[in-house]
């Protein structure tokens, strides 16, 4: 009997996909609507995700525009970028709400690139985690009789090549959103 490798890969990629999506939260001078996903609006009484109630565009490379749905939203989403930690102040026209996102200074630049790194380096302890858990299940699987010693090394070299390539695709998500982040 041999063990799958799909469960671990499955859960290396899910590591993957929660470091993808911290990187696209990170404010890199760019206007990126995915810094808007975890702000909420009260509509109706009810937390209501912002993309859900308006639309979100980046009209040019610093700004982005919000129509909501329904004009009496204006006032809440102003409300709610402020309270956010987003750090920008939203200019409502009566109509649309723009943010202006301003270009970050070389020191701001240098700690978004420091966080970035951080980010990836924890994705990374969460994928190793998932290669020991493996390699343990393994071991116990050939104490256990159910695997034989070849097959325990095989199941071992396949675990460590899909923890090398999840570990290059951090790598590789890291060193792009760095680059965004320092170029002017």
């Amino acid at each position: 009997m041999s063990i799958s490798t799909k469960v671990y890969e499955e859960k290396m990629n899910s590591a993957l996909d929660h470091l993808n999506r911290e990187l696209a939260a990170v404010r890199a001078g760019r206007a990126n609507p995915a810094v808007l996903d975890k702000i909420t609006v009260d509509y109706y009484g009810a937390p209501t995700p912002l993309q859900q109630v308006a639309s979100v565009a980046v009209s040019e490379a610093r700004i982005l525009t919000i129509s909501p749905w329904d004009r009496s939203l204006l006032r809440p989403i102003t409300k709610a970028i402020q309270a956010s930690d987003l750090g920008i102040n939203p200019i409502d026209d009566g109509v649309t709400i723009r943010l202006t996102f301003p270009a970050p200074t070389e020191e701001r630049r240098k700690q978004l690139a420091k966080d970035v790194s951080k980010l990836g380096e924890e994705s990374k302890v969460a994928i190793r985690n998932i290669r020991r858990d493996a390699m343990d299940k393994a071991k116990a699987a050939k104490k256990a009789g159910e695997l034989t010693e070849d097959d325990q090394k095989k199941m071992e070299e396949a675990v460590q090549k899909l923890t090398d390539k999840f570990i290059k695709k951090v790598d590789a998500a890291v060193a792009d959103k760095q680059k965004e982040i320092m170029s002017v």
